[in-house]
């Protein structure tokens, strides 16, 4: 299988920073839990109004999973213009560059 890089951003009214740690905190324990999840990096740019992650899936399945089931919980909760794309991982160019693979 080929690891598969997810990133998704969309607008955030925050919070940010500390306070975005409190209160997603439950959400990032859940989260770890996902099927084929190795990792998520957690972005936000309180500036632009904006938030995400990069996640890295063992699988594209997996990945493609979580993206249906994440989009459908964001947007449930009354975000819009999600925006997402998937990356097949080329794994020789990324372990010269130090990428965190397991």
């Amino acid at each position: 299988m080929m690891l598969t890089v997810l990133q998704i951003d969309f607008p955030f009214n925050g919070p940010f920073g500390e306070e975005m740690s409190q209160a997603m905190q439950p959400l990032a324990e859940s989260i770890i839990t996902e099927p084929g999840l190795l990792w998520k990096i957690w972005t936000e740019n309180a500036a632009t109004q904006e938030a995400g992650g990069v996640y890295l899936f063992s699988d594209a399945s997996s990945a493609q999973s979580y993206l249906a089931m994440h989009s459908a919980r964001l947007a449930a909760s009354g975000v819009c213009d999600i925006r997402a794309k998937l990356f097949s991982v080329n794994n020789p160019l990324s372990l010269i560059c130090k990428g965190p693979l397991q």
